[in-house]
């Protein structure tokens, strides 16, 4: 069965890659010319380059394929220009979806987030069904990615076979940008890491969320979304696991909200006027921090046999990575 990949250079597009080949697939990678393909190096690959924003590029790509994982996203907590984001995550979805359904692709699988899934008012955790109210969707990416699943799922009832996976935060090897989550290792390992914000995220093995992937195009019902996470932990507990892990002190001065959004607003003000380069406190991630972002997965294990492997592993081929590649 040959299979399309889009941001099947990227830390979960890869590892869906690799799951794909381990299951005997035949595999085909939507990438943009010149881009970083490190992450593909020695894989049995047929690459296809394109972009999406270019629509010739879709249909060439999708030519011949039975199944679409469409992993790619700009993703970024700051860019100069936000509307690139709209342009490729939101339109350029839409258009490969178009073209996957003109193409006869038999089952689609897309990557939103689980940015795109409500958290309960009341602190509890959130499911498929917790609704997402727009004033609680924090910045470009957040919001291009809800658009873009909305732009999925509508095109689902005009006969998109598609099935929607919410990766939560994915960590292990392979984050070569990296992630917001993997930037956590990597400032932990440099020492950057003097303080905390009281806040919590879902953690999960990056190849479970590959092989959550393949789970949904082969059991996932269509036009339904499967929260792909594991562990609800505490910022502060992630950064203890860290500290047991690499030997390094966890930080105990914990820096309230109040204090940390002036600072963001400061740091990407500077960003947007001044330097022009990525904030070192996006604003965007502070707003998503301000509550934590604990989820359920209990629907993807049930109905797709989604796997819970240890996120303590994880955590340790991450660091093992990190220092093995030159991050720190």
């Amino acid at each position: 069965m040959k299979t399309l990949v889009t941001g099947a250079n990227g830390f979960i597009g890869s590892a869906v890659v690799r799951a794909l080949l381990r299951s005997g697939d035949e595999v085909r990678v939507f990438v943009r010319p010149g881009s970083d393909v490190q992450n593909l190096e020695g894989l049995r690959v047929e690459i296809a380059p394109g972009d999406l924003q270019d629509f010739t590029s879709m249909r060439s790509a999708l030519k011949g394929c039975r199944r679409l994982f469409h992993v790619a996203a700009l993703y970024s907590l700051w860019l100069p220009k936000p509307s690139e984001m709209y342009k490729t995550n939101v339109t350029g979805t839409r258009h490969l979806m178009e073209a996957a359904m003109e193409e006869g692709i038999e089952r689609v699988v897309y990557t939103s987030t689980v940015g795109a899934v409500g958290i309960p008012i009341d602190g509890g955790w959130g499911n498929e069904s917790t609704p997402l109210e727009w004033d609680d969707v924090f910045g470009h990416y957040k919001r291009s990615k809800y658009m873009a699943e909305k732009e999925v799922l509508g095109l689902v009832e005009k006969g998109l076979p598609a099935v929607v996976v919410n990766p939560s935060a994915p960590i292990g090897p392979r984050d070569v940008k990296p992630t917001p989550t993997g930037q956590i290792v990597v400032d932990f390992l440099k020492g950057r890491m003097w303080a905390f914000m009281e806040t919590g995220l879902n953690l999960v093995d990056v190849e479970d969320v590959a092989e959550g992937h393949l789970l949904a195009a082969e059991k996932g019902r269509i036009g339904e979304r499967y929260i792909l996470g594991n562990k609800n932990m505490m910022l502060k507990e992630v950064l203890e696991l860290l500290s047991g892990i690499t030997g390094g002190k966890a930080p105990s001065l914990k820096i309230p909200y109040k204090i940390v959004l002036p600072m963001a607003y400061l740091n990407t003000g500077l960003s947007n006027y001044i330097t022009h380069r990525a904030p070192r406190i996006p604003l965007e991630g502070v707003k998503m921090a301000k509550r934590s972002m604990f989820f359920d997965s209990s629907k993807a294990v049930r109905e797709l046999g989604f796997p819970q492997r240890s996120v303590e592993d994880a955590l340790r081929r991450a660091v093992d990575w990190f220092q093995n590649n030159g991050y720190i």
